[in-house]
């Protein structure tokens, strides 16, 4: 089988077999990478000089990035971009662009080519920051932005952000990432402290969001429950857990698309603590979908 797909590569020049891969005229490789995705093409461009070829054509790539990625380029140096082809481009896009001083980020999938963006608890409004009696910073290497807000102990839990960006047209997913436990090193060794994490399984939490064109949605849920959790196949306490309040569409490009969220538990009937408050998520619906597949 190995000498049939060397013969099928090498083609007309190098084998009496037969037209083979080689022969394929590269305007032709380049129609089948429009279906094909990044890690795809750049696997197939190592076959041949034509499949190489096709694999850096300007329409090809072109079809992979977003609809409306110059948006994304004017957030970076002219310099940076001026004269890169649209496969260099594409790269670039899929590396993270910082935005807000560096308290979100934003980049494009490597494998859909979908938009995605991080934003830091330091770009949201945390009610008691302030205050080291309710709130600390760690600085950590398990966050992208190396550092996350810690709650000792408060009774009335909020934190409310909102972001305005133009997304592409889609569906996207906007997910909190916690963490219920204070985590720590201890002798190189990845360890958690649940001494002071109480309080948030008696109410549930709420989170909601809402855009500037009217969408809504809201969801509840206790972030402190002993039962396994299906999605991640393993107890709350001690992982990183992204909590999903909810799906928006995006119709049009042309304008930024306001998007406004919070999770909040405001009873003042018991107090909380012990939670990491890492960031928030943005990406497209159907990225979430196809990590579900690969599981």
């Amino acid at each position: 089988m190995g000498a049939t797909l060397s013969n099928l590569t090498e083609g007309a020049n190098g084998s009496a077999n037969g037209p083979g891969l080689g022969d394929i005229p590269e305007s032709c490789v380049a129609c089948v990478f429009m279906y094909l995705t990044p890690p795809e093409i750049c696997n197939l461009a190592r076959l041949n000089r034509a499949f190489r070829g096709a694999a850096s054509s300007d329409a090809v790539w072109e079809s992979k990035l977003p609809y409306n990625y110059q948006n994304l380029l004017d957030f970076l140096p002219f310099e940076r971009y001026q004269d890169l082809s649209k496969k260099n481009i594409f790269a670039l896009l899929s590396r993270p662009i910082p935005l807000d001083d560096g308290n979100k980020e934003v980049w494009v999938d490597r494998v859909t080519g979908g938009v995605c963006m991080s934003i830091s608890a330091k770009a949201l409004s945390i009610t008691g920051i302030e205050d080291r009696r309710y709130w600390n910073w760690i600085p950590t290497e398990e966050s992208r932005f190396h550092v996350v807000a810690f709650l000792q102990q408060i009774w009335w839990f909020e934190v409310d952000g909102s972001v305005k960006f133009p997304f592409p047209p889609g569906v996207y997913t906007l997910s909190f990432r916690l963490h219920l436990g204070r985590f720590f090193k201890r002798l190189g060794r990845r360890t958690c402290s649940f001494e002071h994490t109480y309080g948030w399984d008696i109410k549930p939490v709420r989170f909601e969001l809402s855009t500037s064109d009217g969408q809504q949605a809201a969801c509840k849920c206790c972030l402190d429950e002993f039962e396994k959790d299906d999605a991640n196949g393993n107890h709350k306490r001690g992982c990183w857990i992204e909590y999903k309040v909810g799906e928006f569409a995006v119709h049009d490009s042309e304008d930024a698309t306001e998007v406004r969220f919070s999770m909040k538990q405001i009873d003042c009937t018991h107090s909380k603590g012990g939670l990491c408050v890492d960031s928030v998520f943005i990406f497209p619906s159907n990225l979430r979908e196809r990590k579900k597949v690969l599981k």
